[in-house]
């Protein structure tokens, strides 16, 4: 145990560094998705190929290749940015993709009448689906989002592969010095499993406060 606790100022900076990394791109990704899911469901035939295209793309491709083309291919045609910067866009991006069908199932679930009711009070689409079908979707959604957020806190330790120095970087540099591998590693797991237990209990929180007022 001494080579975690000698070592523990070491798992807190990247502890930090990875609350700050699924903070920023959870975030990125609620605002991206809800743009995509928009597109999905949008009457526009263009829109809701564009939607389907993202989706499927990003669905179908690693995280991990994707961070090291964005890593290693931005700076060749001349786009440049700090390693944690691309890769709270790389994942936002990402899991804006899982976003976005998440909240198109909440979509579709919310009964037709409510969006002719909307039209029928002269509202568009954009103004329907702000007003009447997102907060009425929401409530249907917020279980699959919770996911999304465990998964996506999950897969902050990928950006390890390409230089930010997140829990998992920070728990490898430990490792490196002490060669304790068992409970420096047993210990990174156990603050990871910590933050999916506390997002967890959140939605289901959150999941019957909304349920109530449905």
């Amino acid at each position: 145990m001494d080579a975690l606790t000698g070592n523990l100022p070491a798992l807190w900076d990247g502890l930090l560094v990875t609350l700050q990394l699924t903070l920023l791109a959870f975030a990125g990704a609620s605002v991206a998705g809800t743009l995509v899911a928009a597109a999905r469901v949008s009457p526009v035939p263009v829109l809701r190929a564009a939607g389907t295209v993202y989706v499927e793309t990003l669905q179908n491709i690693p995280l991990l290749v994707l961070l090291i083309l964005a890593v290693f291919g931005l700076p060749e045609i001349g786009v440049q940015a700090g390693l944690f910067t691309t890769a709270v866009v790389v994942i936002a991006l990402y899991q804006a993709a899982y976003v976005a069908e998440a909240l198109r199932s909440g979509i579709n679930a919310v009964p037709s009448g409510q969006g002719e009711a909307a039209r029928a009070l002269g509202l568009g689409f954009t103004g329907s689906l702000r007003h009447v079908v997102l907060p009425q979707a929401l409530g249907t959604v917020v279980q699959p989002l919770g996911n999304i957020f465990i998964m996506l806190t999950m897969n902050t330790s990928l950006a390890a592969a390409v230089g930010v120095v997140e829990l998992t970087a920070a728990a490898n540099r430990v490792n490196l010095v002490e060669a304790r591998p068992i409970p420096i590693f047993v210990g990174a797991g156990v603050a990871y499993m910590l933050l999916s237990s506390l997002a967890g209990f959140v939605t289901g929180v959150l999941e019957r406060r909304l349920a109530v007022h449905r």
